[in-house]
């Protein structure tokens, strides 16, 4: 089994309430120097044999068809 990871971000022009959230939070913690945080998700997708090209399309395909929201979200597929 080989493993491909898919990293889900909102779009830079949406808002992020989550991010913001953890974003003030880091100064009220005592960390300092934290400007922005956007919060996302990452899945881990197994699939049998090696990643090659057409896996790795299999998954762009999967993460356009269910992972993401393609309207709000940019995603990036990558072999782990």
């Amino acid at each position: 089994m080989a493993r491909v990871v898919v990293d889900v971000m909102l779009k830079p022009e949406i808002l992020d309430p989550q991010g913001q959230a953890i974003a003030g939070a880091c100064s009220r913690l005592g960390f300092e120097g934290i400007d922005q945080v956007r919060q996302g998700k990452r899945f881990e997708v197994e699939v049998e044999g090696e990643v090659d090209e057409a896996k790795l399309a299999d998954v762009r395909r999967l993460a356009e068809t269910l992972l993401a929201n393609t309207v709000i979200e940019d995603f990036e597929v990558r072999p782990a």
